[in-house]
Formats: C-alpha cells, sequence, structure tokens
C-alpha cells in the first residue's frame, strides 16, 4: 500500500511542480511565446501525415457538465480548421446512463471511434478487445510514467490519460457562511462530517438537507470501509472483501440521518444526476455537501461562479481519499480510422492550442509542459483543484480501478440493493445478505 501511495504522491508532486521542471526527452507541441498556437509534432506528426488529404469524420463521444461540453465543441471545431479534411460527429451527455449506452454499442461494434474511458471500465474493454493499443502514434514523453501506465492493461497501453484528478468533498461555502456554523476543513473524520450534517439541518428550511444519502454509493462507502482499515470492498485483483459490521454500521449511520432529515428522503436523493445543471442536488440547491472529483469543479463552478470549495474526504482510521486519472481517450477496436484518431488525441493532450481552450475541464492536464504553459492563466477554480490534489496525495489511499467482471456488481447491484434500504424495503443486514449473495455471480 505505501508503495502505491507513494507512487501517486510522486505522480502528483511532478506534475503540480512543472513550472519549475525542464521536461525531457521527444518532441511535444508547446509554444514558446504565450498566445502562439503550437503545431502537432511527435507521435501525431506521423499519423496526420498519412490522413491529411483523406476526408474523415471521427465519431467521438464524452459525458461531462455543459462547461466540458462548449468546452470540448470549441476544441473539435479548432482541430477541424487546423485539418479541415477531419470532421466529427460528436455524442455527449451527462453521466447518468453513459455506461449503458456504450456498453451497447461495443457489443454491437457500432462504439464511436473515440471514447471518454472512465478507469473503473478499462479492464473489461481491454479484456474484451474492444479497444485499440496506443502504444505508438500518440506522444507521451511528457506525461509522468505512473499516469501513462494507469492507461495500461496486461502491459499493453489502451487509454491516454486527460487529466490528474482527486476525491474530495464538495461544499457550498456561500451557504455554510450564511448559516453561521463551522464550514468542513480538511483532515476532518468521519464523525466530524456527520455532526457538520446534524449542525447544518438544525438551520436549514424543511425541504433543504445537507448532507447526500450516500446509502448506494458504491464510491463513498468504498471509500469508507477503506478509511477503516478493512481495504477495498472489492480487491482490485478481484476478491470480494465487504466487510459485514462496517457495512451494517454505515447503512444504520444513514438510516438515523434519513430519520432525522439530515439527507433527503428517497424520493428526493435518487433524483441526483450528477454534474446536471438543474438535476444535481448540489447545482439546485437541495444539499450543502457531496463527494465529488476535482476534475468536475469548471461545471459546479459555471453554474454558481465561486461558491464551491473542496475539503478532503473524512478520516476514520485512515484517510479516505485517493488520485486517479480523471478519465481516458480510447479508441474502439472497430474503428475504420484509427491513425486519425491517434493524431486527435494526440493534439488534444499536447498542443497549447488545445489547452488554452479545455483548460481543466478534464482535470489538471497530464503534459508538464502543457500545464506549465497554462498555469500562469489559470482560475480560482482551476487552482483548487490542484490545491486538493495536493491535500489528498500526502496519505491517498490506493487507487483501485476496478477489477475486471465486477462493473456492473459496483454500478448497478450495490446501487440497486442500497436503493432497497433507502425506501425501507429490506434492513440492512438483509442487503448485505443480499450484496454476498450477488457478488457470487461474478466470483
Amino acid at each position: 500500500m505505501n508503495k502505491q501511495i507513494k507512487r501517486w504522491g510522486l505522480l502528483t508532486v511532478t506534475a503540480l511542480t512543472a513550472v519549475s521542471l525542464t521536461a525531457c526527452g521527444g518532441n511535444t507541441t508547446t509554444s514558446t511565446k504565450t498566445g502562439e498556437s503550437a503545431k502537432p509534432s511527435g507521435g501525431a506528426a506521423a499519423t496526420a501525415a498519412v490522413v491529411d488529404n483523406k476526408p474523415v469524420k471521427l465519431r467521438i463521444v464524452w459525458w461531462g457538465s455543459q462547461a466540458r461540453h462548449d468546452a470540448t465543441l470549441k476544441a473539435l471545431d479548432a482541430y477541424t480548421k487546423k485539418h479541415p479534411n477531419v470532421t466529427f460527429e460528436p455524442e455527449f451527455s451527462g453521466f447518468d446512463g453513459y455506461a449503458d449506452k456504450l456498453a451497447t454499442q461495443a457489443a454491437a461494434k457500432n462504439a464511436p471511434d473515440v471514447i471518454q474511458m472512465d478507469p473503473a471500465w478499462l479492464a473489461e474493454y481491454s479484456g474484451r478487445n474492444q479497444l485499440v493499443d496506443l502504444s505508438k502514434g500518440i506522444n507521451t514523453a511528457d506525461i509522468d510514467k505512473s499516469l501513462v501506465d494507469s492507461g495500461k492493461y496486461k502491459d499493453k497501453l489502451y487509454a491516454i490519460p486527460l487529466g490528474n484528478n482527486a476525491t474530495g468533498m464538495l461544499f457550498n461555502k456561500n451557504a455554510v457562511d450564511k448559516l453561521g456554523i463551522t464550514p468542513p476543513a480538511n483532515g476532518w473524520t468521519w464523525d466530524q462530517y456527520f455532526q457538520f450534517g446534524r449542525d447544518a439541518k438544525a438551520k436549514l428550511e424543511k425541504d433543504k438537507y445537507a448532507l447526500m444519502d450516500a446509502t448506494n454509493d458504491y464510491t463513498v462507502y468504498s471509500s469508507y470501509q477503506s478509511s477503516q482499515g478493512k481495504g477495498y470492498p472489492v480487491t482490485v485483483d478481484g476478491k470480494f472483501n465487504l466487510d459485514k459490521d462496517t457495512y451494517i454500521t454505515y447503512a444504520k449511520k444513514y438510516a438515523d440521518l434519513r430519520k432525522e432529515g439530515v439527507v433527503p428522503p428517497p424520493d428526493v436523493a435518487t433524483t441526483d444526476k450528477e454534474s446536471d445543471a438543474k438535476m444535481d442536488l448540489m447545482n439546485n440547491d437541495t444539499v450543502l455537501i457531496k463527494r465529488s472529483f476535482a476534475a468536475l469543479l469548471p461545471g459546479f463552478d459555471g453554474v454558481k461562479p465561486g461558491a464551491y470549495k473542496f475539503v478532503t474526504q473524512p478520516k476514520g482510521v485512515q484517510a479516505s481519499g485517493f488520485l486517479k486519472p480523471s478519465m481516458f481517450w480510447s479508441i474502439s477496436a472497430d474503428s475504420k480510422n484509427i491513425e486519425a484518431s491517434k493524431a486527435f488525441i494526440d493534439w488534444f493532450v499536447n498542443d497549447t492550442e488545445a489547452a488554452d481552450i479545455l483548460t481543466t475541464t478534464r482535470g489538471v492536464p497530464v503534459s508538464k509542459k502543457v500545464l506549465e504553459y497554462l498555469t500562469p492563466k489559470l482560475t480560482p477554480a482551476d487552482k483548487q483543484q490542484i490545491e486538493l490534489i495536493k491535500n489528498v496525495a500526502p496519505d491517498a489511499q490506493p487507487f483501485n480501478p476496478g477489477a475486471k467482471g465486477w462493473s456492473n456488481y459496483t454500478a448497478k447491484d450495490f446501487k440497486d440493493i442500497g436503493e432497497k434500504v433507502m425506501f425501507g424495503k429490506i434492513t440492512p443486514e438483509a442487503a448485505y445478505d443480499e450484496l454476498v449473495k450477488k457478488a457470487k455471480d461474478y466470483q
């Protein structure tokens, strides 16, 4: 565990101190003058040459907030201006439903050429030979090796990281200040987190709530269990490790919070759609604080500029936060435009023109040279992302991208069974038994 923490800590320090480093090795796509557009080089030079005179339409899919959608569409337009033969057919949405749609497309061999890939799904898609090996054709010389390696499966590179990221608790600082209660702080404990919720609820209106109900949230529960020193509920090598006492304690804690009105009732809690301007329970002022990722801050900030602040996730006997690649670009194995897709990804990751457009909408840039170029231009929200990563790094839990074969369990089964508890259909004890029984389908 310590070895992994140190590795990710080194990754973060390397990325965040890039402004004082001289990047080494390989060509890259940076500019020597502020505002000067960079040109493709390195991996993209060869692939771009192959497709320069051939009309290509790339299907590309991603999830995210409106801020990410707007920036990405602008970047696609910029790329087409540089390479008029390359046009795009974009497909984008919020996170809700994205995974199911992509899985259906991939199974039908109709996935888009360029796919925004979550680390939790990488083993699934790579293991089914649904992605292209990206070891050649994309310049990764200026990306920390540990971050590049996070896109590998069985020593082959199937995904190019797009940002550094960390888990944290995002809260509405403006709303908390108005309540006159002690705000969340880095290094706080789970007990302090739950007490914050009770203190806030005592001053909130009847139809407003303090905390999210995380009974059905695998990411929060996984962090909670690991912070108790019990490891992840499903280990990185696919072993079932849901701790009975920890789960039941957790589920009962949230049952108490539901009774006290600290978290929303289940019919409200289950309407949450992450990063949606109207349906996200943080954005519509239903709750004050929720688990989130550094890379999602630009989307929240776009809805309520300057309102939100990040702190670390609560601690148990250990910290609960972890560092991760925010997301990846991958290429479908069924793509007819592999070289053109590689050229685009190379530009997206390494070019300063792309960086000016995209900023931190997918997390802190992975290229050291791009980060060096972009740092003087960062907004306060951008700098908050970097600050959260710095705060999480020293005692971060090792990153668990998700074991092959378990993605449906962690994304759907845990959620469905958790919602039964929330609606009072089963007890926490019965829910644990169901989770154990369901896990046998994946072992």
